[in-house]
């Protein structure tokens, strides 16, 4: 088979291309069977980077099956990352990286896995190993699909900071904190790229401002205030590669100023504490419960800065209450600092966004954001609001750290929030994300009833509990026994510092509705007392 040409069989019988035959396959297992079939031609290198896959009508024909099960099967694998679909193209196989061992390869623009082992997928986002060398998910020693072609094979102990390969470990990647990133909005930004590199001018691609490119803070500034209610001026952002660089040019310029504890949440992000923990901070915990937070043990504590997730608590999903809100806010005022992480504040579906804290007092909240979630990790592209008696030492941290973000990213960004794309972007994405949230909800809510479920009114994943096992559940063991039908969640003791009921952490931002009814029954299945 040559790339874009295939030939076919008479209708009905089968197709030349992979050999496709029908026969024997339930009429309700068609679709099903198909993206099996594809996704292994395309994982063991049959089909190739470029290939145009058939015509929905001239496969249907061929294979005498509707044309309804072809255009279902190619939009999972769309979903996926496999492939892309573009009128007058085709739908055309991607590229892949293929790892020098047996596992799978990942798909360009596929979501990395961030399982248990790896990065905590919350504030800080994947790709901050842990110590964990145990449990689903977990990189030990030697993991696979590093290689390169025409490079010798590093040999020893991985460090444990790369994610798996896409499904080298599990047919369907529960992993919190991955958006769906087959949604990317590639035509939009490739308009915004070119506009942007027609208007650049020379010094816009030299080194620029630490701060990043002044045009992406002005337009940043207003964004943010529009849409979260922030107070900051475009000289008052810094432009960072993410949130865990603003935990990590933070984390730098507090020790360096003598702060050496430092509270977050628990449960919260593991990413996050071994972020701060990396540059000299120790995290200690101060429990969250159903109203986020619990302020009074912060000011028991007597810590003096905190970090927070307080209009998505990563990772219970809740918010942070009223109450709680004025009680942070004068503990802040009486000296403590606040870092917000606005974690997953765009992707609300049953409620109004609740405004960033940073408002209600900008020189006491360090406000950081980025696009992870929005747009794709990938990009690396995020911004720090501090409060004004920090900024000249970040931006110093800044500046010795990398000079400064990439350019042409950021004039592109800015082209997408000046133009609406990005705003028009969230808004479908986020009735997508609904309806990928009401399919496994629901799921969950008939296979494992006994199970409560938090965290629904917003972001990319759900919290499962289970009150009436606490102290007889392990949900590390859970997670095990989940991993091994072919689901990867996280354990909720992941998360955790202290000792807590039992539960895992669902995503379900990257995978399609039918795929999320799948999970939560081998999820419910593998929960059943033995």
């Amino acid at each position: 088979m040559r790339a874009g040409v295939v030939r076919f069989q008479r209708a009905g019988e089968g197709a030349d291309f992979l050999q496709l035959d029908p026969g024997g396959v339930p009429v309700r297992g068609l679709t099903s069977w198909l993206v099996d079939a594809l996704r292994a031609g395309i994982a063991d290198g049959r089909l190739a980077a470029g290939v145009v896959l058939p015509a929905s009508r001239a496969l249907a024909g061929d294979l005498g099956v509707s044309r309804g099960v072809i255009v279902e099967a190619y939009q999972r694998l769309r979903e996926e990352g496999l492939v892309s679909a573009r009128q007058g193209a085709g739908t055309t196989v991607l590229p892949v990286r293929r790892p020098a061992g047996p596992d799978v390869s990942l798909p360009a623009g596929g979501p990395p896995p961030a399982g248990p082992g790896l990065a905590g997928p919350g504030p800080a986002g994947p790709g901050l190993a842990g110590p964990r060398s145990a449990g689903p998910g977990s990189a030990g020693p030697g993991s696979a699909g590093l290689g390169s072609a025409g490079l010798a094979p590093v040999t020893g102990p991985l460090p444990g900071l790369l994610p798996l390969p896409w499904r080298a470990r599990t047919e369907i990647d529960l992993s919190p904190g991955v958006p769906d990133l087959s949604a990317f909005p590639r035509a939009a930004w490739l308009r915004a790229e070119r506009a942007a590199l027609a208007q650049a001018g020379a010094a816009d691609l030299g080194y620029g401002d630490p701060r990043g490119n002044e045009r992406l803070r002005t337009v940043l500034a207003g964004w943010l205030a529009r849409t979260r209610g922030l107070r900051a001026a475009p000289g008052d952002i810094v432009i960072v590669t993410g949130v865990a660089q603003a935990l990590a040019l933070l984390g730098q310029v507090l020790r360096a100023r003598g702060t050496i504890r430092i509270a977050v949440e628990d449960p919260g992000s593991r990413g996050a504490r071994l972020q701060l923990a990396h540059w000299g901070l120790e995290p200690e915990p101060v429990p969250v419960d159903e109203h986020g937070l619990r302020v009074d043990a912060l000011i028991r504590s007597g810590l003096p800065a905190a970090v927070l997730t307080p209009a998505h608590q990563f990772p219970t999903g809740v918010v942070l209450a009223p109450d709680r809100r004025r009680e942070l806010v004068d503990w802040a005022g009486a000296g403590g600092l606040v870092i917000e992480d606005d974690y997953d504040a765009e992707h609300r579906y049953d409620r109004p966004p609740v405004p960033a804290l940073q408002a209600s007092a900008p020189d006491r909240i360090a406000y950081a954001g980025s696009t992870s979630k929005t747009l794709a990790p990938g990009l690396r592209l995020g911004w720090l609001i501090p409060p004004r008696w920090l900024h000249t030492d970040l931006v110093a941290a800044k500046h010795s750290s990398d000079l400064g973000s990439p350019a042409l990213p950021q004039l592109v960004l800015a082209h997408l929030i000046a133009s609406g794309d990005l705003e028009r972007h969230i808004r479908l994405v986020r009735q997508r994300q609904r309806t990928r949230r009401n399919a496994l909800f629901a799921a969950l809510r008939e296979h494992l009833p006994q199970a409560r479920i938090q965290g629904v009114a917003a972001g990319l994943h759900l919290l499962v509990t289970f009150p009436d096992l606490a102290g007889q559940l392990d949900d590390e063991a859970l997670a095990s026994r989940i991993e091994a039908t072919g689901v990867l969640v996280h354990p909720l003791s992941m998360h955790r510092i202290a000792p807590g009921p039992p539960g895992l952490v669902l995503g379900y931002a990257a995978h399609p509705p039918g795929q999320l009814r799948e999970a939560a029954q081998r999820i419910a299945s593998a929960a059943q007392p033995s």
